[in-house]
């Protein structure tokens, strides 16, 4: 566009501006979008596989690979430690081959989806904390969204916390005092 010899200096700088930011706006919008792991929206899917008490493998049924995702706040125990094995059956129980509806919020460290994951309007981590399963996850100084549902746990003695022969260790404890298990 050709420039006005009456047109003030500041407006034609304003208007490239404005065409600038038309063309990266149309350039955003034509990009492909992402259909296997929407995030961090909600995506419906059915869990295909259970590594631990606190992490899942879903397969979105709008298709695509399956998704890996860590369920946000929660910690269960590591599949070395005291109660790993007893974690990771009661959530095979629950959600293997159930279809879920995920609610991403970021990625963590490990490339994993961080997501609170639904199974018929019911919070499966929270369901997995209330059982005794795994531990409201602390984070800086907080007791995790979980808490009350921990403590109801551990005072009902369920799951992990009902076993008077073994105490339970707060799984970042357990990989401080013997690292990970997948070694």
């Amino acid at each position: 566009m050709p420039a006005s010899p009456n047109l003030n200096p500041y407006l034609r700088i304003q208007n490239w501006l404005a065409l600038a930011l038309l063309a990266v706006g149309c350039s955003v919008m034509a990009q492909p979008s992402t259909a296997a792991a929407p995030h961090p929206d909600q995506w419906t899917g059915i869990v295909s596989y259970v590594v631990d008490g606190d992490s899942v493998w879903v397969r979105p049924l709008q298709g695509g690979k399956p998704v890996s995702i860590r369920i946000d706040g929660i910690d269960a125990p590591e599949i070395c430690q005291f109660g790993g094995d007893t974690a990771r059956d009661a959530m095979k129980r629950r959600v293997l081959g159930m279809q879920v509806v995920i609610e991403g919020r970021s990625r963590d460290d490990y490339g994993r989806l961080l997501a609170r994951i639904m199974l018929d309007g019911d919070d499966v981590g929270e369901r997995m904390v209330k059982d005794g399963y795994a531990w409201s996850y602390r984070y800086r100084g907080s007791a995790g969204p979980y808490a009350a549902q921990q403590r109801l746990a551990e005072s009902a003695r369920r799951g992990i916390f009902g076993d008077s022969s073994a105490l339970p260790v707060y799984p970042a404890t357990f990989r401080k005092q013997h690292g990970s298990c997948r070694r």
